[in-house]
């Protein structure tokens, strides 16, 4: 595979473009794993706001995470409209990546104590994550036949997992093993990480913004008139999309199982610990998921393409409700690392499939609005999830009861998803 992307390099203007395009997911999931998913949320709690009780430690964390979600779910159909009467996708995607890199390396020169300065770096750091992912995400169909998305989208996934996951597992043991890199301890060890994430973004950004082209706007207007003609386009197009009852379908199908997915994805850590599980037997799961998740993902592309994506978004829902029945019974840790094989095999797949398929049912002129809806609906994710199982362990005091509680929300989706008609999309 990675023989093939530097071969790729030498090939036709479509290999390049799609590598290109691909590598920009090996960029940025450093940020999603080493960033997110593990060394922020330990290292805010245990350096930079020390002297916080976890609770309130933890209450700031979140509401960084929320206001991060907010700013993207209420500003992304805008900024999408205006990105595609603008012909903008990729300058978008460059000033939201930059903004990204640059505050993930600002997070080394926070000192011990400030705990408000690195919850405003973080805030900005994951505006500027989520806000690329919604350009990168709107850029597929400039970079691929209709034909290809499926195997391109699982492409930018699978890379995402391997590039992640292996700059994850060296930061891991620089962290582990801070003398052997010449750091002093692991506090620096983690502060140099996120230098690490800032270098590693940049640098595989590169062959997006060089390769990676748009076609010119049909006609140039102000900023003035971009966003007034962006919000009308907007208001069109929520009018419009009342319409597009396949569009609507699939987005409501969509909220239901990656809120699911997304549950699993934020509380198997918390889900471990409350079971007797330890932390670093948790780190090693997660490391499990990004390695699995890389040719998994890779693999769903390929079952998308020869038997529909949506099939194999089903596929992967059902082996979803598995992993919840599973889970809600494991006793050792070997089966908290199976569950994590299993997640790591599907996760990748269910979420490249459900982007391929909803670049079919919408225009491909206007993909950066209607991939704004998209995202919006990805940041309400991990919502009703994580409440409903909140609510579940109180009244039930079982953390497996609770878990076995999102069985509700995959089934939902699975039945609404089973009546999304492609057909009907491509007749339009």
């Amino acid at each position: 595979m990675i023989t093939r992307l530097f071969r790729s390099f030498k090939q036709d203007d479509e290999s390049r473009r799609i590598y290109s395009w691909a590598l920009y997911d090996w960029a940025n999931s450093a940020y999603a794993t080493v960033v997110i998913a593990a060394f922020f949320p330990i290292f805010f709690k245990q350096y930079w706001a020390a002297d916080l009780s976890a609770a309130e430690s933890t209450y700031q964390l979140g509401i960084a995470n929320a206001l991060s979600s907010l700013v993207m779910m209420v500003f992304a159909p805008l900024l999408g409209a205006i990105a595609d009467r603008g012909s903008a996708r990729k300058k978008f995607l460059i000033f939201f990546a930059a903004m990204g890199i640059v505050m993930s390396g600002g997070l080394f020169f926070i000192e011990q104590g400030e705990w408000f300065l690195a919850m405003v770096i973080y805030l900005f750091a994951t505006i500027g994550f989520m806000g690329g992912n919604l350009f990168y995400d709107s850029l597929l169909p400039q970079v691929a036949a209709e034909k290809k998305f499926d195997r391109v989208s699982a492409l930018g996934y699978g890379l995402g997992y391997f590039g992640g996951g292996l700059l994850f597992a060296a930061m891991v043991a620089m962290s582990l093993w801070p003398a052997a890199f010449g750091l002093a301890d692991a506090s620096e060890a983690v502060r140099v990480s996120f230098i690490c994430v800032a270098l590693w973004w940049g640098l595989f950004s590169i062959p997006l913004w060089l390769f990676v082209k748009e076609p010119a706007a049909a006609q140039n207007e102000s900023i003035v008139k971009l966003i007034a003609g962006g919000w009308q386009q907007l208001c069109e197009t929520l009018r419009e999309i009342r319409q597009l009852k396949v569009v609507m379908l699939f987005l409501l199908a969509y909220w239901f199982y990656i809120d699911g997915v997304d549950t699993i994805v934020r509380m198997a850590i918390d889900y471990g610990l409350a079971i007797g599980f330890d932390s670093s037997s948790l780190m090693v799961a997660l490391l499990i998921t990004q390695f699995v998740g890389f040719p998994a993902a890779i693999l769903f592309g390929r079952l998308g393409q020869r038997f529909g994506a949506k099939a194999g978004i089903l596929i992967a829902i059902g082996i979803y409700m598995g992993i919840t029945v599973w889970a809600s019974m494991i006793e050792k840790e070997v089966e908290f690392y199976g569950l994590a094989v299993m997640i790591g095999l599907v996760q990748g797949g269910i979420q490249s499939l459900s982007r391929s398929l909803y670049a079919r049912l919408i225009p491909p002129d206007r993909a950066a609005e209607f991939f704004g809806f998209y995202n919006m609906l990805g940041k309400f994710a991990a919502v009703a999830g994580p409440l409903m199982m909140g609510w579940v362990a109180v009244a039930t005091d079982s953390h497996r009861l609770a878990v076995l509680s999102l069985l509700l929300l995959f089934c939902v989706g699975a039945l609404l998803l089973w009546f999304v008609d492609e057909t009907t999309a491509r007749q339009r």
